[in-house]
């Protein structure tokens, strides 16, 4: 289990994305046996959880950058009065 972690964790958005899009054409395609599928399946609910970490994480430096800046401008109309 470790080692699939580690393999998620250097996963990078975008080949996590692509990835997850061929999961799905290959289920969408059809013609794999139940067996098959079903690895798909639980593959692709991993990269997805990936694509969410991710966008998670972007999302959490994307609004600590924006209120480092509100409490930079916040600071600076203070010094200006």
């Amino acid at each position: 289990m470790a080692a699939g972690t580690e393999e998620e964790a250097a996963l990078g958005y975008e080949q996590a994305r692509d990835e997850l899009i061929e999961v799905v054409r290959r289920l969408e395609a059809g013609g794999t046996s139940l067996e098959e599928s079903l690895a798909l399946w639980e593959r692709g609910e991993e990269l997805a959880k990936v694509c969410r970490r991710r966008l998670e994480g972007a999302r959490a430096r994307l609004d600590a950058s924006l209120a480092a800046e509100r409490a930079t401008e916040a600071g600076a109309a203070d010094g200006e009065e």
